[in-house]
C-alpha cells in the first residue's frame, strides 16, 4: 500500500455511506493520531488500537438521530506524489471555521486552529467537513 492515510479516509468515507457503526482498519501512530483529533473535534464517537497482532484501529461513527453522519467529507491533501506545506499564517480555514484541517506539526499532529494558537505550520494531511 502506498498511502495508507488515503485507505483510512477511504474507509471511513465508505463505511459513512454503508451506514456502519464502527469501521476497522490496520492500526499505526499516525492513523491513531490522526482519529484522535476527529474525535477531539467532534467528528466520531470514540476510537481503539487492539495492539495485538497485527495492530488494528477501530473508528465508532457518528450519527444524528436522523441518521445523518458528523462527517460530510473527507479530502486527502497531501499526497506522496505532491506533499502540501503550510506555514502558520497559510492553514486554510475549511468551510469558513465549519470544517477542520488536520496538519502534522514539529509538535504532533493537531487540528489546525491548535496549529494557529501555537503558531507551528507544517504538512497539511487532510480536511474534514
Amino acid at each position: 500500500m502506498t498511502d495508507p492515510i488515503s485507505d483510512m479516509l477511504l474507509r471511513i468515507r465508505n463505511a459513512i455511506k454503508a451506514g456502519h457503526a464502527s469501521v476497522e482498519m490496520p492500526a499505526s501512530k499516525m492513523k491513531g493520531e490522526i482519529a484522535r483529533v476527529m474525535k477531539s473535534e467532534g467528528y466520531i464517537t470514540d476510537y481503539s488500537i487492539d495492539s495485538t497482532f497485527p495492530a488494528t484501529l477501530t473508528v465508532e461513527l457518528k450519527y444524528n438521530d436522523k441518521a445523518e453522519s458528523a462527517i460530510c467529507g473527507l479530502r486527502r491533501e497531501s499526497r506522496p506524489g505532491l506533499r502540501k506545506y503550510c506555514g502558520v499564517d497559510d492553514i486554510p480555514n475549511v468551510l469558513d471555521g465549519l470544517g477542520t484541517a488536520v496538519i502534522s506539526t514539529s509538535k504532533g499532529i493537531m487540528s489546525g486552529k491548535d496549529a494557529r494558537r501555537q503558531k507551528v505550520g507544517g504538512e497539511l494531511i487532510c480536511t474534514i467537513w
